[in-house]
């Protein structure tokens, strides 16, 4: 089992900026790629990002893509995203997905096993 615990979200103004934090636990980190996802009432989880076990490649959401950045800490079992130029439209609860052991990032909830109980991201003035 990992187990996924986010931190980070809050209330931001249009144009501002965000870091979430997901730390894993449980396993070895590095065997794990990494997904961030956000899903608001009434809608699929969507897909906003990934990244590989090594950290060397990052694939984001067409709607997040120059705005947002993935990355992973492994000495400290940390995944960020580093969210700018928020907009009201990313209002969301994100989630922290851990993908299957070895694998690549996927970008369907379907291929992450493990989930985070999510963090609120408000983006209003």
């Amino acid at each position: 089992q990992v187990q996924l615990v986010e931190s980070g979200g809050g209330l931001v103004q249009p144009g501002g900026s965000l870091r979430l934090s997901c730390l894993a636990s449980g396993r070895t980190f590095t065997d794990y790629p990494m997904g961030w996802f956000r899903q608001t009432p009434g809608k699929e989880r969507e897909f906003v990002s990934g990244i590989t076990r090594t950290g060397a490649s990052t694939y984001y959401g067409d709607s997040v893509k120059g705005r947002f950045t993935i990355s992973r800490d492994n000495a400290k079992n940390t995944v960020y995203l580093q969210m700018s130029s928020l907009k009201p439209e990313d209002t969301a609860i994100y989630y922290c997905g851990a993908g299957s052991q070895y694998a690549v990032p996927g970008r369907t909830q379907g291929q992450y096993p493990y989930w985070g109980q999510g963090t609120q991201v408000t983006v209003s003035s």
